[in-house]
């Protein structure tokens, strides 16, 4: 126990990305539409200028979106790309019609899938998914999958979909301690099989806690130490996303973004969509100095309470 009270990954998230990110990287993202997007990371990395990612998750949002934005993604595999009633992927969508970046369709049963493969080792991993649909017919890859004929039931067909092992995955969370141990309130969707299928997982989370109180709730660990490779205190780090139990995610900034990828979309000039990023990525020397632009303290209190709201009461 006192070797690994030793351990301690605490860095900056300057620090992370120099350090775990590279070019070229397969980089797995967390979160879904509008909640537990990981912004703060998504944001340093494009200050990094991190480029020719491979971006990969079942649900690929705005985080994924300012990344092809910024013209640092050269292919993404993915479930989806979109942020629910705020529309598709813009940037995203615009880049696959012009064939900037290449795109692999996936169902998210294939994906967790592919995910479940890289985290137990193996080189395929066997579903009964995707027959009668396009998904197996159209690939950018040499072999998406490979169907064959069950060994113990003669005529059935089933699909290998290849393991998926990305060189980093970026997430945000609700809890984590100084040695890596994660506290997920809420959804967790694909994150787990993600994370574990990894070789580095950089996370940012709500609160740092300390792993005594770890140790008093083993129970609530999402995700033991060993698999983290950073950790990062980042309040509002999923910002204008939500996080369950925390803060509801902020529509009119999500808005903002979104209107100036549609007009990109439907063929307008980049200047404006320029201007964001400028403005909001790299104009701030950090994630703190991107709030200090994006909102007020009012504001992140408004959306504080409506997740009160949400879950009937305080944390």
């Amino acid at each position: 126990m006192t070797e690994l009270n030793k351990l301690n990954k605490v860095m900056t998230m300057k620090e992370a990305v120099s350090k775990f990110v590279s070019d070229g990287d397969i980089l797995a993202v967390g979160g879904q539409n509008v909640g537990r997007c990981a912004m703060a990371a998504v944001h340093e990395i494009i200050r990094q200028n991190k480029k020719d990612l491979t971006v990969v998750g079942c649900n690929l949002s705005i985080n994924m979106d300012i990344l092809v934005g910024a013209g640092l993604v050269k292919k993404t595999e993915s479930g989806t790309g979109n942020v629910e009633k705020f529309g598709t992927t813009f940037m995203w969508r615009k880049g696959i019609q012009e064939g900037k970046i290449q795109h692999d369709d996936y169902s998210h049963l294939m994906l967790v899938s592919r995910f479940l493969a890289g985290e137990m080792g193996v080189p395929f991993m066997p579903v009964m998914s995707g027959f009668g649909t396009d998904i197996l017919r159209y690939s950018n890859l040499e072999k998406k999958c490979e169907i064959i004929e069950n060994p113990w039931n003669k005529g059935e067909k089933v699909v290998l979909f290849p393991a998926l092992n990305p060189d980093v995955t970026v997430m945000h969370v609700s809890k984590a301690d100084e040695m890596g141990n994660i506290v997920i309130d809420g959804f967790t969707a694909h994150e787990p099989e993600m994370v574990k299928a990894s070789k580095h997982v950089i996370v940012s989370c709500e609160e740092l806690i300390s792993s005594e109180e770890i140790r008093q709730n083993p129970a609530l660990t999402t995700i033991p130490y060993f698999y983290v490779s950073a950790v990062v205190e980042q309040p509002y780090g999923a910002y204008p996303t939500s996080v369950y139990k925390y803060y509801d995610y902020d529509g009119d900034h999500v808005s903002l973004y979104q209107g100036l990828g549609r007009k990109v979309l439907k063929g307008g000039e980049r200047k404006e969509y320029d201007e964001y990023l400028q403005k909001y990525v790299y104009g701030c020397k950090d994630f703190n100095e991107f709030l200090e632009k994006a909102t007020t303290k009012e504001r992140l209190k408004e959306l504080e309470e409506s997740m009160k709201r949400i879950c009937g009461g305080e944390r």
